[in-house]
């Protein structure tokens, strides 16, 4: 119980398989139902099918077509489908045929499919230097 921890590599019985060192986080789904409001904050995947009022930070965001979101966003990509009123700060943003999004883009990498909406300035940033707003997160 009260051990010290063993230095070097760990013993191993033949056949055993070695445990993960970071286990998978799995992603949170924001059913198309909810309504959240406040922040929401995460190191893993969301997925957001309901309205969010406030602002969000996670590691990948993808909003689908019922989705809606009012406030920031900073991630590390983006994925919209449905609405955004709100500034995007992420490494990659990509905004489907169906996305809405009324706010500013800063980005390292932009593709915007025919047919979304976007209203607002896209801001390059350079893909070699971290996002001061994402590496403030981690």
């Amino acid at each position: 119980m009260f051990s010290r921890p063993i230095k070097g590599p760990t013993p191993r019985h033949e056949g055993a398989e070695a445990p993960a060192r970071n286990p998978a986080i799995a992603a949170s789904l924001v059913a198309e139902n909810v309504t959240l409001t406040g922040d929401l904050i995460s190191d893993g995947d969301v997925q957001l099918d309901g309205v969010m009022l406030g602002d969000i930070r996670v590691h990948h965001l993808t909003i689908g077509e019922t989705g809606r979101v009012e406030g920031l966003i900073e991630a590390d990509s983006v994925d919209v489908r449905g609405r955004v009123q709100g500034a995007i700060t992420a490494r990659t943003v990509r905004l489907a045929a169906t996305a809405q999004v009324d706010g500013d883009i800063t980005q390292a990498e932009l593709s915007i499919e025919a047919g979304a909406r976007f209203a607002g300035r896209s801001l390059a940033h350079p893909p070699q230097l971290p996002l001061t707003l994402i590496a403030a997160a981690e």
